[in-house]
């Protein structure tokens, strides 16, 4: 079998001694092994794998094949596959020619699924039972390297994501870049992967609020480097575990990041619904944002993860408390939430906000807190974000009163936890207007201080 190009945007496949086959034609069989010949393939419209697919094998060939998008392509994604059962698709490089295809775009409507709002991903999947992608690299796409909507038994594994995303009208990321799971994808993993300058969220799962919560997920040891929005953002879904994943330089470059758009870089960030989860046994260092955000998490636990920043205060401009509990979804309670032997070193403001009741935060250490010095240096960062709140940012561990909505701090457990920072021996714990420690359990916790670095 020889290769030869084809017309100015496909490649034709001689078999034996047969009829030239188009690359496109090649990948219409509904099953076994297909096997793409070696070499740099020029795609000009969706290559779509045809309904009804099942027991599929896409796979390159051992030399390499690079499937590239044309300067002018149409579509949805490189590779588009909808209504399959059992395919896999590995051993492949996908080229998303960002260069020529980004254009400013911003989020889709509250109703439209991102699925049928984002062009030019590299690949995207609706309504599949078992994909596998594998031992594939995702290079200057300008959707999402992956985008998997309504489907089931889904594990991507040893994938490379680098240099991809768009942005929005301000220059901003709009999301995009990394791999996107919606509308109640179930079953899916993603492990031993890289992640490098993405633009927006690294693994992001997503549903509309009518559309059912993605479930039964694992996110578990992938590094991510260089991530404009979010390494990991767990979005609207019930049983997720995040496990075992790196990564440095979160909420970098600068420009790229849309605090305008309320888009605060998370090293793990959650929204809208999600309950019965686990974050644990991560580690991510140089966090431009949260170490980790709870906004609409309950019922679940946070252990033995680790955030460390080692530069100053001004190093980070849009960091904040390294910990936050929120209540954004009108359907959750901040409830039943464990925190417990996480490290933070070098939080610009405070370590942990606590709302609602029922939560435990224990054994953790929160180091060098406050590296901004509030309030001393209010002026300078900010420090007073709620005027009759003045504790709030200067504080180890705070006790709110509400977040998106009220909540007030009751029956919590808050002990054993090693607090130092500046002024934490006089500020280790905090407590809103109307909160009182009474209604909390506050056992003993050791709390000293540390020069502010700001």
């Amino acid at each position: 079998m020889r290769v030869r190009r084809f017309g100015p945007v496909f490649a034709a496949v001689w078999i034996a001694c047969c009829r030239p086959v188009s690359l496109p034609e090649l990948l219409q069989r509904t099953t076994g092994e297909i096997r793409l010949p070696a070499g740099n393939f020029e795609i000009a419209r969706e290559i779509r794998i045809p309904a009804g697919a099942h027991d599929l094998v896409i796979s390159g060939s051992p030399e390499g094949a690079t499937l590239r998008a044309a300067p002018g392509f149409e579509g949805r994604a490189l590779l588009y596959v909808e209504n399959a059962e059992r395919v896999t698709i590995r051993n492949l490089t996908i080229d998303g020619n960002r260069e020529a295809l980004a254009r400013s775009r911003g989020l889709p409507p509250s109703d439209v699924r991102f699925i049928e709002f984002h062009d030019a991903n590299g690949i995207a999947a609706d309504n599949v039972r078992g994909l596998v992608i594998e031992n594939v690299r995702f290079t200057g796409v300008a959707g999402f390297a992956v985008l998997v909507a309504r489907s089931r038994n889904v594990s991507i594994r040893s994938v490379e994501v680098r240099a991809s995303g768009s942005r929005n009208e301000r220059g901003k990321n709009n999301t995009t870049g990394g791999i996107l799971f919606e509308d109640g994808t179930c079953a899916f993993r993603v492990e031993d992967s890289t992640f490098e300058d993405v633009s927006g969220n690294a693994v992001w799962t997503h549903s509309r609020y009518t559309a059912p919560r993605n479930c039964d997920g694992l996110v578990r040891g992938n590094h991510f480097s260089r991530i404009g929005r979010d390494a990991v953002q767990i979005g609207h879904a019930t049983r997720i575990r995040v496990e075992e994943n790196t990564g440095e330089r979160i909420g970098f470059p600068l420009e790229v990041v849309d605090v305008a758009g309320g888009a605060v870089p998370v090293a793990i960030d959650t929204s809208g619904n999600v309950d019965h989860s686990v974050y644990a046994g991560n580690r991510f260092e140089e966090i431009n944002g949260k170490c980790i955000d709870l906004d609409g998490f309950h019922h679940g636990e946070v252990a033995g993860n680790a955030c460390i920043n080692r530069g100053r205060a001004a190093d980070y401009p849009f960091a904040g408390y390294a910990i936050v509990m929120n209540n954004t979804n009108p359907d959750m309670q901040s409830e039943g939430i464990v925190i417990r032997g996480n490290l933070v070193d070098g939080s610009k403001f405070g370590g942990v906000f606590v709302i609602g009741r029922g939560n435990q935060v224990t054994g953790n250490r929160l180091l060098n807190l406050n590296k901004a010095g509030c309030n001393e240096n209010a002026a300078l960062y900010g420090c007073l974000h709620f005027p009759d709140e003045p504790d709030l940012l200067q504080s180890g561990i705070y006790l709110g009163k509400r977040a998106e909505r009220p909540a007030p701090a009751r029956d919590n457990v808050i002990e054993g936890n090693v607090i130092t920072g500046y002024k934490m021996s006089e500020r280790c714990l905090g407590f809103a207007p109307g909160i009182r420690r009474a209604d909390n359990r506050i056992g003993p916790n050791e709390c000293r201080d540390a020069p502010a670095q700001p």
